[in-house]
């Protein structure tokens, strides 16, 4: 039997996830809205990688999961989980990992209400992709990093996932904490989204004066709040990820809130600003930038 595969929400990143993996030999079956499913259906997916070369697959598509996965991939953005959650049926991932690539910190606890205890919180870094047209993804970057880990799942059942994530060219590394995985991206995440969406300017722009310094101040407020939370995060770790970034990098939250689109503002910054009131530490740096964002986007 082939290894079956969920995508719910075939965007930029489950759109790639889901070709990749159908090319790869698993069983893909994408969990859509109805007019997404139309086009999954009638046309596949097609994927344009960073070197100019054109992928194509053509996973199963439905509104709604109810047969049985071994993987279910959880792409959509945060403000789309519930209505995500709504399309799949908690039988169809009883023996299933449940591995959500969501920004933020808090998701977890909401899936595991919707889907049981079978979660395997991951993170992907290195990457930037977004659809061009329905059906038809574009990925920018030219590799990709899937981090995950589980407090519930043995240690094998991860690295089964690894190596099926492997097998279809996407690196995947397994961790012990979740909680790690979690706030290791959070950290730098929730400073990026904020600063990008507050002055509209890209990665390069933002590690030159003046705002690297309001950059690296927010970098070590959020840091004290990973550490109230058991995870050693460093602001020089997180200056080494992002001055090795492509300077043209911005982030999906910045493009959503100029677009004046749903975003994961809060998500993503409003999570760790929420930790941080429960930890009862200050963080007025990150605080303005998410507050220049919020007004940008007004």
């Amino acid at each position: 039997m082939s290894f079956r595969v969920g995508v719910v929400g075939p965007g930029g990143v489950g759109g790639t996830l889901a070709v990749r993996l159908a090319l790869g030999g698993c069983d893909v079956t994408c969990v859509a809205r109805p007019d997404t499913v139309r086009v999954v259906r009638e046309h596949g997916l097609e994927l344009e990688t960073a070197d100019g070369s054109v992928l194509k697959a053509a996973p199963a598509a439905v509104e709604a999961l109810e047969a049985p996965v071994d993987l279910l991939l959880l792409t959509t953005k945060a403000p789309g989980l519930a209505e995500a959650l709504s399309r799949v049926a908690p039988a169809a991932v009883v023996d299933a990992v449940v591995l959500p690539l969501l920004n933020g910190i808090e998701h977890p606890a909401a899936i595991r209400a919707a889907l049981g205890p079978r979660v395997a919180p991951g993170s992907i870094s290195r990457f930037e992709a977004h659809v061009r047209v329905p059906g038809c993804i574009v990925q920018l970057s030219s590799s990709a990093l899937v981090t995950l880990a589980s407090d519930d799942l043995p240690r094998q059942a991860l690295d089964a996932i690894a190596r099926k994530l492997g097998g279809a060219g996407i690196e995947a590394h397994v961790e012990d904490d979740e909680r790690a995985v979690l706030w290791r991206k959070g950290v730098r995440l929730a400073v990026l989204a904020a600063a990008t969406s507050a002055s509209g300017l890209a990665v390069g722009e933002l590690r030159v004066e003046p705002w690297r310094a309001r950059l690296d101040e927010a970098l070590a407020e959020a840091c004290r709040v990973a550490l109230s939370a058991g995870v050693e995060v460093t602001p020089t770790a997180q200056w080494e990820i992002i001055d090795a970034m492509a300077p043209t990098l911005t982030t999906s939250t910045a493009r959503d809130v100029v677009a004046g689109r749903p975003s994961e503002l809060d998500a993503i910054c409003g999570s760790v600003l929420r930790a941080a009131a429960g930890a009862g530490i200050d963080c007025p740096e990150l605080a303005a930038l998410v507050a220049d964002a919020r007004r940008r986007g007004a």
